[in-house]
């Protein structure tokens, strides 16, 4: 019969059993070493502690580790928590910062459009922009005033800072606008301070070029750019911006009203504008009138003597001399 076989485990329970009974009598030792109240016992636990504390600072190195990295650890949650925090409150402020903004600058257009007097002979009528045309290849403005406002076509219209377009198109509760971006639109300006004249071109872009300027040499970019009334259409002297140099080496305009944001335009009430009812007039002026009686008598005293058959006019008069005397 064979002997029984001792596997790993049979060593294994008594030598745990060991190890368990040495650590509990170390600790009762430490324990009681601790505890003990006596000078010797003293003086013993601080050699002790002085011989193996300084010792045991490799020992110590992977626990204060440990401590650091819970302590980095609970300091980066903290972190984090606050810097959600502040990121959700930035974006409460930009929400705030933005509807700021838009009160602001709404305000000081109102302003503008409540205070500003560019002509004591001018008045205006605030409108509210209701809809924009959004095509390519037309700039216009609906406004929510119109003939019953007594507003009239080709009336110039701002925005409380400089000029946005004329009345194109109107009626009775509403009104369009054309801007000045528009390819239809041309406008007689003034260049301050050389007053150079010139006409705004629109073309569809945010900054039309200026044509038909008189010495380009005498315009520099800054120059202040404003109608000159030429025409009759615009008042003189509303602002329209200032003058740039485009990528393109063209004189442009930069408009000093805002497009991107056009949300109250006030229509200046201008001076009633004559329809053309006799379109040569505008090639040439009219001719001079005559007076029939007039012309009737110079034809006259220009004419010839008028041959007869019995010869000329002196002729026909002698003899009807004679014959008054023969008689």
């Amino acid at each position: 019969m064979a002997p029984p076989r001792i596997g790993p485990e049979d060593y294994a329970r008594p030598l745990r059993r060991l190890l368990v009974g040495i650590t509990l009598l170390l600790l009762l030792v430490v324990f009681l070493l601790w505890r003990i109240d006596s000078p010797r016992v003293e003086r013993f636990r601080a050699g002790l502690v002085d011989a193996l504390v300084p010792n045991m600072t490799w020992a110590m190195r992977p626990v204060t580790l440990a401590a650091g990295m819970v302590s980095d650890f609970q300091s980066y949650t903290r972190i984090y928590e606050q810097n959600q925090e502040l990121k959700r409150e930035l974006q409460q402020m930009k929400a705030w910062k933005e509807a700021a903004l838009q009160l602001e600058q709404k305000n000081a257009r109102l302003l503008d459009l409540n205070n500003v007097r560019l002509d004591p002979k001018l008045t205006h009528v605030t409108g509210v922009v209701m809809a924009d045309s959004g095509s390519p290849f037309r700039q216009s403005v609906l406004l929510n005033v119109g003939a019953r406002d007594g507003v009239r076509d080709g009336w110039a219209t701002m925005d409380g800072l400089g000029l946005v377009g004329r009345i194109s198109g109107l009626g009775e509760r509403t009104a369009r606008v054309i801007l000045v971006t528009d390819t239809n639109s041309r406008i007689p300006v003034t260049i301050q301070p050389s007053g150079q004249r010139a006409i705004l071109s629109g073309d569809n872009g945010p900054l039309p070029p200026l044509e038909f300027v008189e010495d380009t040499d005498a315009i520099r970019p800054g120059d202040r750019v404003v109608t000159s009334g030429d025409g009759g259409v615009f008042p003189a002297g509303l602002l329209v911006g200032q003058v740039v140099l485009g990528a393109d080496k063209r004189l442009r305009v930069a408009l000093a009203a805002d497009y991107q944001r056009l949300e109250f335009l006030r229509v200046l009430r201008s001076h009633e504008l004559e329809p053309i009812t006799d379109p040569g007039s505008l090639v040439a002026p009219p001719l001079p009138r005559v007076d029939a009686s007039a012309a009737t008598a110079e034809a006259a005293a220009g004419e010839q003597p008028v041959e007869t058959e019995g010869g000329d006019v002196e002729a026909a008069g002698s003899g009807a001399a004679e014959g008054a005397g023969d008689g």
